[in-house]
């Protein structure tokens, strides 16, 4: 009896061993792995005219100014300085000091839309055309100039003189174009990323302004607001 109890004693001593040695070995085994990921980025675009910074040159400025005197002021410039595409909605603004009708002063303008500089003709060209829409007796009291002797084909104009229907008598307003509206003149004011806008005006005042014109001081304010060209944008 006690040689069999020994021998069953052995083997489950033996047996327990094993399973130990089973476990611990069990454990050290290496599996094969494997993982894989995604990962993402969103860079915002900008929107931005003329790198943040107002237009430079004046409208318009003289002295002196006379009934069927017509006056250029200097070429301004919009670009499309941001990455993304932009609608542009263009407001003129003008006032003058004295209790006298604001619409004997007839404003015209010259527009060019362009990525690289037009031709001098091609301004020389526009300025004629904007001089033949002025009615009446007109004398030119400044030199009209070019803003570029490059050239190029690829260049949009737009010449014209703000009718009086288009403007608010109270607040002197003159709208001159939404980009985001239908039509010719309001698609000109779509700027590409890269495009610009060459701006002149020219303001005549009416050949049969009066007396009480003189002496008087017209001040004008040209405003372009940007806006995304998505659905539901707001200025």
């Amino acid at each position: 009896m006690k040689k069999k109890a020994l021998k069953l004693s052995l083997l489950g001593t033996a047996f327990a061993g094993a399973l130990v040695f089973t476990a611990t070995s069990t454990g050290s085994f290496a599996w094969f792995t494997d993982s894989v990921e995604a990962t993402g980025e969103i860079q915002g675009g900008t929107l931005e005219l003329n790198n943040g910074q107002d237009i430079d040159g004046s409208i318009v400025q003289a002295s002196n100014f006379a009934p069927s005197q017509l006056i250029f002021g200097d070429w301004l410039s919009v670009e499309n300085t941001g990455t993304l595409d932009t609608h542009l909605q263009a407001t003129y603004r003008h006032q003058v000091d004295l209790e006298v009708p604001i619409d004997a002063y007839k404003v015209g303008y010259i527009a060019l839309k362009y990525t690289v500089a037009p031709g001098r003709d091609v301004y020389e060209d526009a300025q004629y055309r904007l001089d033949q829409l002025f009615n009446g007796v007109t004398n030119e009291v400044q030199t009209f100039s070019a803003a570029s002797t490059a050239g190029s084909d690829d260049v949009e104009v737009l010449v014209a003189i703000v009718d009086e229907s288009e403007y608010d008598q109270n607040t002197g307003e003159l709208f001159l174009g939404d980009g985001s509206q239908t039509g010719r003149d309001n698609e000109f004011w779509q700027l590409d990323e890269g495009q610009y806008i060459d701006l002149n005006f020219g303001v005549k005042l009416d050949e049969n302004a009066g007396n009480e014109y003189q002496g008087a001081v017209y001040q004008a304010v040209l405003e372009v607001l940007a806006k995304q060209t998505d659905n539901g944008s707001n200025y």
